[in-house]
């Protein structure tokens, strides 16, 4: 029997990547910083990305639901050995290279510096790493981005959006991350390789907040605001301490196509997502 060792485990990626590898016969341990109950095949360690302590010496495999940069600090220092490493980074690295936001810059370059030295430590451990680089996750209610946008319509039964918000999108469902993840394991055409994994449709992003709100219950509507009118309630929702992470470099982004290729994905270990077929359930907060 084999032995993964998950951190992010509880996460919206964890959750079903656990499922996946228990159906396979894997052994499991997960890490959380929360108590977690165990099940046959699962096992819980209570911690993080701070120590190794109270794992095992050897397992077969590790992976990482949790921050690329975070998990590229621990496998550095680490005394844990595993010839297979796979972990997520994002799209970001090359979606916002080149952001007007300094934040977005520092962000492009923490995921690169982690990936470099996530490559580099496999290597001289004579493991193979893989890292996974998803677009706009959803599905299970824990992402950042479309659950925030489902929460504001279901409070104020309307979302309001720029004019010409056209920029093209791929939304990637949670669960087909954790299969991805898991297909990847066992493919050695992956070993030492970075990946895009965006969504199976491709579609405009007042389309995907579109579907996003029609799916609610009851549905919510969406209003597109010229720009000057726009921003001028967007400095007032700041001013009132709201959305402050919502600012010109996303509004920028909103018109801009972020399109990834997934044919290396494909190719390598039969990467083939859903296309965006919401329901109000993947936008319900986990509880």
């Amino acid at each position: 029997m084999r032995t993964a060792l998950v951190f992010g485990a509880s996460g919206q990626i964890g959750r079903p990547l656990l499922d996946r590898l228990r159906d396979d016969g894997w052994r499991v341990l997960a890490v959380s910083r929360s108590v977690q109950a165990d099940h046959p095949g699962l096992q819980w360690r209570l911690g993080d990305l701070s120590s190794d302590a109270g794992l095992p010496a050897r397992v077969d495999a590790i992976l990482c639901c949790g921050p690329l940069d975070r998990f590229a600090d621990w496998y550095a220092k680490t005394a844990v050995e595993a010839r297979r490493v796979i972990a997520f980074g994002s799209t970001s690295i090359d979606a916002k290279r080149g952001s007007a936001d300094a934040e977005e810059r520092t962000l492009v370059e923490r995921l690169r510096s982690a990936e470099q030295r996530l490559f580099e430590t496999a290597g001289t451990r004579a493991a193979a790493a893989t890292v996974l680089r998803p677009t706009l996750v959803y599905g299970r209610g824990a992402d950042r981005n479309l659950t925030r946008i489902a929460a504001i319509a279901r409070r104020f039964g309307r979302i309001v959006l720029p004019r010409r918000a056209d920029g093209l999108r791929q939304p990637v469902h949670a669960d087909d991350l954790a299969r991805a993840a898991f297909d990847a394991l066992d493919a050695a055409a992956t070993h030492g390789r970075a990946y895009a994994l965006p969504g199976g449709e491709t579609l405009a992003y007042r389309e995907m907040v579109a579907r996003v709100c029609a799916v609610l219950e009851p549905p919510a509507r969406l209003h597109e605001w010229p720009a000057p009118l726009f921003n001028t309630v967007l400095a007032a929702a700041h001013a009132a301490g709201f959305a402050r992470d919502f600012n010109e470099a996303a509004v920028r982004r909103m018109r801009s196509d972020l399109v990834f290729d997934p044919a290396d994905a494909q190719r390598d270990f039969g990467y083939a997502p859903r296309a965006f077929r919401p329901t109000a359930s993947m936008f319900r907060a986990a509880g």
